[in-house]
């Protein structure tokens, strides 16, 4: 099982930090490039940039907890609900009666 993940491209595990404006205030946000990669690719569905879906996501969390607390790892959460609905596996949505076999969309980007 160990063949498949020790032969992965160390670019993809290697960390990168980005600046992100959110709430008004320039926010930095450091997360392995693959992160990055699934945020693109979850904006780009969104039709918006990384940088708007990351900070859309933020007003989002803090509006429903009243504070984003472990923002980075809430990113890395999001990314790995997105490619489990995106192949159909069920996440912890289902639980909650929200919808898991499509890929999540957010309501309000931009």
């Amino acid at each position: 099982m160990c063949e498949i993940y020790r032969k992965t491209d160390p670019i993809l595990y290697e960390s990168r930090t980005r600046s992100v404006r959110m709430r008004g205030v320039l926010t930095t946000i450091r997360l392995e490039n693959l992160f990055w990669e699934v945020l693109t690719e979850m904006a780009a569905r969104e039709g918006c940039t990384t940088n708007q879906l990351v900070a859309t996501l933020h007003d989002e969390v803090a509006g429903w907890r009243t504070e984003a607390v472990n923002f980075a790892s809430f990113l890395r959460v999001c990314c790995l609900r997105y490619l489990s609905a995106r192949a159909g596996r069920p996440s912890d949505a289902g639980a909650r009666g929200e919808p898991t076999s499509a890929v999540p969309v957010l309501r309000s980007v931009r």
